[in-house]
């Protein structure tokens, strides 16, 4: 492995072990991330939402293959599975990921997925109606930043916590 695919094979390796403080570390402090939901985050945001995400997905399970990368870029491919937590849908979402990468750290960060094969898993039969408007996407990207300023502003959600009314659910709560 090189230097690139070392950083990579670490960042992963993290995300499996549900161990945030070394995906932050894979990071820039100028680092940008973007994936269909979450978009344009900064180095700041990434590394909470990789903190929320790890702190708040009690069965999230994560495999990595295809690692590559040369003296400035990578990638490889990923699958997360979880219970989409407003839901309860169990989610299995298959990623392929892109980096740059400079001085042995991630400055961007590119995942491409499927946004209405998540949709029709996470949230059932109103993501297979609905899943691939517009409306929908942009209701997704607006809950889900939303959520990601409230871990930020108040860190791991403490019990008893109520998750925000999403497409029209009760709340759920996380105790």
């Amino acid at each position: 492995m090189n230097a690139n695919e070392i950083v990579i094979n670490k960042f992963y390796t993290c995300f499996q072990n549900k161990d945030f403080k070394g995906m932050q570390d894979c990071y820039s402090d100028s680092a940008h991330f973007s994936d269909p939901v979450f978009l344009n985050l900064n180095a700041k945001q990434v590394r909470s939402m990789w903190e929320m995400f790890c702190v708040n997905g009690k069965d999230l399970k994560v495999e990595f293959k295809n690692i590559s990368a040369n003296e400035k870029t990578g990638s490889a491919e990923w699958m997360a599975s979880y219970t989409f937590s407003v839901t309860g849908k169990k989610v299995i979402n298959r990623i392929k990921a892109n980096f740059i990468i400079e001085q042995g750290k991630i400055v961007k960060h590119i995942d491409h997925f499927n946004f209405y094969d998540w949709c029709k898993q996470a949230l059932g039969i109103s993501g297979v109606l609905l899943g691939w408007t517009p409306f929908v996407k942009n209701k997704i990207r607006k809950v889900a930043m939303k959520n990601l300023e409230d871990f930020m502003k108040r860190g791991p959600l403490s019990p008893g916590y109520a998750l925000p009314k999403f497409w029209g659910e009760k709340k759920r709560s996380l105790t």
